[in-house]
């Protein structure tokens, strides 16, 4: 596969020569002192007679306009005072960003922010001050500062945004992060996003790697001008009618296809063919990134584009627009992230450069938290704590004893509401995943006061440990044995999917042949091919999904979304899906409880009947609910929802039953639900579940 990537990579090179080295004004001190570019990562470097010598000492050169950091195998370019990436020199490129670009597109912070009730604004975050902060032959780092005063107010956010950037010696790449800072007397706004964009030269860099099974030759970005492409029902997807490499004609693009889970979304960017040279985006911790492990975020995508995710609302909406009020202080380290680089020696091919990005992220995550960053703000290891204890989980349905809560995501994030964790924008988040006997250990967290949260594969709801957690230096806390009581009221009489928050368990449809990426071919994320939401009118075109309990499979007939269904005249209509089941014996004096965990929510609403479709009101509506948008954006999952609905006695009947689940909202194609878990619990046990002794082996 690699060698025909190759050579198809060669053909769009000679589209674009990819051979010539362009100059730029960023440039006038390449190679100052006569370094050369290995990429090695070690502290000494062989010659070409095999001895080993001491790497290059950093350097740093201050122009007019520019300052030049230099360790003889990197060299970074940044503008000054604004302190915008406008050049990359590495391996004997000039460089890597895209020279076609104006300098204040190539490398930079950008936000995307409103005052209240304002509309919004896109900052490419450009300082007013430069200065360096540190300046010796191990290490550079450098400041670029905006402050703001009153006199701002509406043209830039309320923020004192220092960004700062660090070269050390040896090192084959550069950090960097970000302090923001909100004053108590400032005016309050909304972030929408913040994030680090690279935008690389499109004659160069034409394979993107995610994941291992997340890689692929990707369309150049002229293949999405107009006349190139057909916009599909959002600007972001496309179908490539005249690429230049022929045989993605016909192919979908969008880059929400591309989108990643933050547990995930530690490595990422591209490739270049000739010469072998690697372009990575290195996360080495989640603590700075909002809404916990799963929040999903975009990586890299055609441009060819590589960014730093920090904050979005994407699959959530407004649930997670960070919002800072008047009169409230506020400050947040974003970072840092590492920008790396690689190249393959003779006898090494394009797999090489990749694996070597893996190990490099590995190896970041070990040294973190990182010594070198200067500023104060970002909390050092010898100033951060740990925690470590054990989850068990209380279900007396499966057990009497406790039971292992194996793989349970744990963690502590700031005191709120159980489950608040995955809204929570403001501060840090720290999470680990407990071991198969439910140990887990947190390290490296910074002062603070949190809660301790968790929750459990295959089981419902959210834990929340009660107590505030107190961090302080140097702390090593054993919380011991915690006891989590998912929500049980009697015995499951039957259940639909697996409680995991995501829908991927249910069926995905074949995307229509006419929308194929294929990329998702034959791939575990069936769901992140185009359109998907069609599939369902053209399975249903004139009656709703009907699921018979003990009798259906829901890896078959459960369609993986709620969505509304395309009439003929190109209007929609809700739908009402069905659950019918038997109960041989009903106690009429008891509830029942019909537990319904959601996945995702977009302008939806759910109503559940019981036995009864045409009732004026419904038994249960959660009202309009979600803004996740993960239908159009093959996103599985979104904000996760438990639903708890009593269903009196005298609803159900000995012999069949049918609860009806409706979503009547339909003004838009992508307006639906995602089912995480459906569960029917009979009559509650007999005495209190908290009565219950339970013991563990």
């Amino acid at each position: 596969m690699w060698t025909r990537l190759q050579s198809l990579a060669g053909s769009l090179r000679d589209l674009g020569g990819c051979t010539r080295h362009n100059s730029v004004a960023a440039f006038t001190c390449q190679n100052p002192g006569g370094g050369d570019s290995d990429n090695s990562q070690r502290a000494l470097r062989a010659d070409k007679g095999g001895r080993t010598m001491p790497f290059q000492a950093v350097r740093l050169y201050i122009q007019d306009h520019h300052v030049v950091m230099d360790n003889g195998t990197v060299q970074v370019t940044l503008s000054k005072p604004a302190g915008l990436v406008t050049g990359i020199r590495y391996d004997g490129i000039d460089n890597l960003l895209e020279v076609l670009n104006r300098e204040t597109n190539r490398g930079y912070w950008d936000l995307h922010w409103n005052p209240p009730g304002g509309k919004g604004i896109f900052d490419v975050i450009s300082g007013t001050s430069f200065r360096v902060v540190v300046e010796n032959d191990e290490q550079v780092e450098l400041s670029f500062t905006r402050m703001w005063d009153s006199l701002l107010e509406g043209k830039y956010i309320p923020l004192n945004i220092d960004k700062r950037f660090i070269l050390l010696r040896g090192s084959s790449g550069f950090y960097s992060y970000a302090i923001y800072k909100h004053l108590q007397e400032w005016p309050g706004f909304d972030i929408g996003e913040t994030r680090i964009t690279f935008k690389l030269r499109k004659d160069m860099f034409q394979y993107m790697a995610i994941a291992d099974n997340r890689q692929r030759l990707m369309p150049l970005p002229d293949d999405l001008l107009p006349g190139r492409c057909q916009t599909l029902a959002y600007p972001e997807a496309v179908i490539l009618v005249n690429p230049e490499l022929p045989e993605l004609t016909g192919e979908v693009d969008d880059k929400y296809q591309y989108s990643c889970e933050n547990k995930d979304n530690q490595v990422h960017g591209w490739i270049c063919f000739k010469p072998l040279v690697g372009f990575w985006q290195i996360t080495p911790s989640d603590e700075f990134r909002t809404a916990g492990p799963l929040k999903q975020n975009l990586t890299s995508h055609v441009g060819p584009t590589t960014l730093a995710m920090f904050h979005s609302s994407h699959y959530a909406g407004k649930d997670l627009v960070l919002s800072i009020s008047p009169g409230e202080p506020w400050k947040k380290v974003f970072g840092p992230v590492f920008i790396y680089l690689n190249s393959a020696s003779n006898g090494e091919d394009a797999p090489f450069l990749w694996e070597d990005a893996k190990m490099q992220m590995m190896a970041e995550v070990q040294s973190w938290p990182y010594s070198f960053p200067v500023s104060e703000d970002f909390q050092k290891s010898e100033e951060r704590g740990n925690v470590c204890g054990r989850l068990l989980v209380k279900d007396r349905n499966i057990s009497d004893d406790y039971i292992l809560a194996s793989g349970a995501y744990v963690g502590l994030a700031p005191p709120g509401d159980a489950g608040s964790w995955q809204t929570e924008c403001k501060d840090y988040q720290f999470w680990t995943r407990a071991d198969e006997n439910g140990y887990f250990s947190i390290k490296s967290i910074c002062t603070g006061d949190y809660n301790l949260y968790a929750w459990v594969p295959g089981f419902l709801g959210d834990y929340r440990f009660d107590a505030i957690v107190n961090i302080i230096s140097g702390c090593d806390m054993d919380m011991g044995d915690l006891v989590y009581e998912p929500p049980r009221d009697g015995p499951t009489l039957w259940e639909i999917g697996i409680p995991d928050r995501s829908a991927a368990e249910f069926y995905i449809p074949d995307p229509d042949p006419k929308f194929m990426n294929n990329l998702y071919a034959n791939h575990p994320d069936r769901f992140r091919q185009y359109g998907l939401w069609d599939r369902y009118a053209d399975m249903y075109p004139d009656t709703d999904l009907v699921y018979t309990v003990g009798l259906s499979d829901y890896r078959k007939d459960w369609f993986f979304a709620q969505v509304v269904r395309r009439k003929d005249d190109g209007t929609h209509v809700g739908t009402t899906w069905q659950i019918k089941f038997k109960l041989d014996k009903v106690d009429r004096s008891c509830s029942y409880k019909l537990r319904v965990a959601i996945a995702s929510a977009t302008l939806a609403e759910l109503q559940v009947r019981v036995n009864d479709e045409k009732a004026r009101r419904p038994l249960f509506t959660s009202g309009l609910i979600g803004r996740d948008n993960s239908i159009a954006r093959h996103g599985i999952h979104g904000l996760y929802r438990l639903y708890n609905v009593n269903i009196p006695g005298a609803r159900v009947v000995e012999g069949e039953n049918t609860i009806f689940l409706a979503q009547p909202r339909c003004t838009s194609p992508f307006q639906g639900l995602m089912y995480d878990y459906i569960r029917l619990e009979g009559p509650p046990f007999s005495g209190s579940s908290n009565e219950a002794s339970g013991s563990f082996k």
